[in-house]
């Protein structure tokens, strides 16, 4: 959709490097490039090398703002007026890697996710979750992203993503879907 579409930056932007995930400011008037746009932010390439944007900063990229500032519209509750799996994990296809076009169920990073009623109402989500590298500096900010779409579904009102090492990632968690869009397949 954006892909590959070049912008000089109307104003300072705050972002998160990648792949330390550091966080920077890239100074207005900086060009560059973006080489993804998914689950509600932006990747970029600019002479600091690439970083994450959100989405709220759409308009210093040169871009319209959608409707939903942080990339998860807010989910209905299910027809039972419950907060089902499938609504979760249909959010947590709305996180992605930065330098992957996959989304973090695709890749396999996601190892479970459990959903607990509050006896206060509500619905509580326990997500453990790994990377692709325990060295990814992303790792902090992939899980927050997740937690915030968590957050955006209707009678969720606590999130919970750990990062877990074990059992260690590799290639062949990545589902059928993810595979064909890597060109695995």
């Amino acid at each position: 959709m954006h892909e590959n579409t070049e912008f000089t930056l109307s104003r300072d932007v705050e972002a998160i490097q990648i792949p330390s995930g550091t966080k920077t400011t890239i100074p207005e008037g900086t060009p560059g490039v973006i080489t993804q746009a998914l689950g509600g932010s932006y990747t970029v390439a600019t002479y600091q090398g690439l970083a994450r944007v959100a989405e709220k900063d759409a308009d210093a990229l040169g871009l319209e703002k959608s409707a939903a500032s942080n990339g998860a519209t807010k989910s209905e509750l299910s027809s039972t007026g419950d907060v089902d799996e499938k609504m979760v994990w249909d959010q947590l296809k709305q996180c992605f890697d930065p330098e992957i076009p996959v989304n973090i169920v695709d890749l396999g990073l996601v190892y479970d996710c459990q959903l607990t009623k509050r006896p206060e109402g509500g619905t509580k989500v326990d997500v453990k979750m790994t990377l692709t590298a325990p060295g990814c500096g992303m790792g902090p900010a992939i899980a927050h992203d997740a937690q915030s779409k968590l957050l955006t579904i209707d009678g969720v009102d606590e999130a919970d993503v750990q990062l877990v090492w074990d059992p260690p990632w590799n290639q062949s968690m990545i589902s059928e879907a993810g595979r064909m869009k890597l060109g695995m397949v």
